[in-house]
């Protein structure tokens, strides 16, 4: 035991060392929170939403965003359950995240979502790092 708690230690050293070698984030971007897209997807056509979700994951990543949740397991314990899937999308911003969803890109692909699915969309912004 006393080998891995000693070779934790050197990797948690290490992990301090790498991080202090890394650059700092600028003021602005260190201080601007993060922004979510929020969306729980009932879906009503599953072989159209396949062309919706092919569309918009390389859209997302273009657009500065990530994949936190898609789909996965979901466990109710206060208040309604979703109704199907859960995705969340993080972006460097809440007006990134808006941006988004008001791009030319997303709004041509949009219909393939909102066609074959009844969804609940939202955009929140996080907490100031």
């Amino acid at each position: 035991m006393r080998g891995f708690a000693g070779s934790l230690a050197g990797a948690a050293v290490f992990g301090l060392a790498a991080c202090a070698s890394a650059p700092a984030p600028s003021p602005e971007v260190a201080a601007t929170p993060k922004g979510y897209v929020f969306v729980e997807i009932d879906v009503t056509n599953p072989e159209a939403y396949e062309g919706y979700k092919a569309a918009a994951a390389p859209l997302v990543a273009a657009a500065g965003g990530r994949y936190l949740v898609r789909g996965g397991k979901t466990e109710a314990r206060e208040g309604v359950p979703p109704a199907g899937r859960v995705v969340i999308l993080e972006y460097p911003s809440f007006e990134a995240a808006k941006a988004f969803l008001e791009s030319p890109e997303y709004t041509a692909i949009v219909h393939l979502r909102t066609d074959n699915t009844v969804s609940r969309l939202m955009i929140v912004e996080g907490t100031p790092p």
